[in-house]
């Protein structure tokens, strides 16, 4: 019998985030060894864009990240054995040139998650930085793609971009969705009482935040639960102070591990609705967490989105941008509880198929079997 795959993560990744935890169940569940050498840095900062993108925190995050790739260094006597490939997690632009090093040291294969590019993010959606700053992200990018023997991206859309901006052969990108983990989101019955619609995230101009609010300004629309803090505070208590939708309850932040009973609780689970590029290229955490706590999801209709999903099968999509078809979405939803239990159903096994880390994992498992 051969052996099993060995995949290491290693860096300065975000250890907690939900990809992270989707691919490293998802690969141990397909029998591959997973072992990780990691020092903490990124994951101090709950939000990557504002004061974080100053001079001055920068410097500390940079002198951070070099601490903690000495003490990989001290640690690198312990990475014995064989090993199939060498992962650089996401965010994992900052370890791409180390985790590099250590792959070709192992003479592994190097696997980039590039499931966010920063010159998209940071300078084109989030309008971060200004040209200079994102010309320098993009070359971090280009670095990253460049020394990536595998390229991990979650949507076909988001590969497609990544070969069209940065020549990325199509041959080195794995599709691998996000998935979702099924203890933190288990499934149960949608709420047939009182309805409410729940969005949860990073409050970032990509999920379409102006549309929410608009919705919900609209007579009729049912009660809105928006979770989460971000680059657009200001905003969203500027939009409250001055035009507060009746219906709306806006609460900065709730922990991950109680997110669940969040979904449990609503009646449906609301994606996201920006007009940028990268917003049509993605199909975010919320939504495959919705679809493995079998919640109707409503979001906008997307070539992202119609990857997973499909309009009147496993969720109601809108067209991006338009706050009526999202009003009119919700209103025809908390008027009829057996279609939300039909969208809900059809949503969980959705991601029965596509949505488990086992299946999340499963075209990586497949690339690095192929390669071994």
């Amino acid at each position: 019998m051969s052996r099993p795959l060995h995949v290491e993560w290693v860096g300065t990744y975000e250890r907690a985030y939900p990809r992270t935890r989707v691919l490293v169940e998802g690969l141990r569940a397909h029998g591959v060894r997973v072992t990780e050498h990691h020092r903490p840095v990124w994951e101090r900062t709950r939000h990557k864009a504002g004061g974080f993108l100053s001079a001055g925190r920068l410097a500390g995050a940079g002198a951070s990240w070099a601490g903690a790739w000495g003490g990989l260094a001290l640690a690198e006597p312990r990475m014995r054995g064989p090993v199939d490939a060498v992962v650089a997690g996401y965010p994992a632009q900052p370890d791409v040139v180390p985790a590099w090093l250590v792959a070709r040291a192992r003479r592994a294969p190097l696997v980039v998650d590039m499931m966010v590019s920063l010159a998209d993010t940071l300078g084109d959606d989030r309008g971060r930085t200004g040209a200079a700053a994102t010309r320098a992200l993009a070359a971090a990018d280009r670095t990253a793609l460049a020394l990536a023997d595998i390229v991990l991206v979650d949507t076909a859309a988001g590969g497609e971009f990544l070969v069209r901006r940065f020549g990325v052969p199509r041959r080195r990108i794995v599709v691998a969705p996000v998935g979702a983990e099924p203890g933190a989101f288990p499934p149960s019955p949608v709420p047939r009482g009182a309805f409410h619609a729940l969005w949860y995230g990073k409050l970032s101009p990509m999920h379409g935040l102006d549309v929410i609010l608009d919705a919900a300004r609209i007579p009729g629309t049912p009660p809105i639960r928006l979770v989460g803090e971000g680059q657009l505070d200001g905003w969203l208590a500027d939009q409250l102070r001055r035009d507060p939708p009746a219906g709306l309850e806006h609460v900065p932040w709730v922990p991950y591990e109680d997110l669940g009973d969040e979904v449990a609780a609503a009646g449906a689970v609301l994606g996201i609705f920006g007009r940028s590029a990268k917003a049509s290229r993605v199909v975010p955490n919320k939504v495959f967490q919705a679809m493995a706590a079998g919640r109707p999801v409503v979001t906008a209709d997307t070539p992202g989105i119609r990857e997973a999903l499909t309009h009147g099968r496993d969720a109601v999509l809108v067209p991006a941008g338009e706050p009526a078809a999202l009003a009119a979405a919700l209103i025809s939803l908390a008027g009829d509880p057996a279609a939300r239990e039909r969208l809900g159903a059809a949503a969980r096994d959705t991601y029965e198929r596509i949505g488990t880390p086992a299946r999340a994992a499963l075209p990586l498992v497949e690339a690095l079997r192929e390669r071994a």
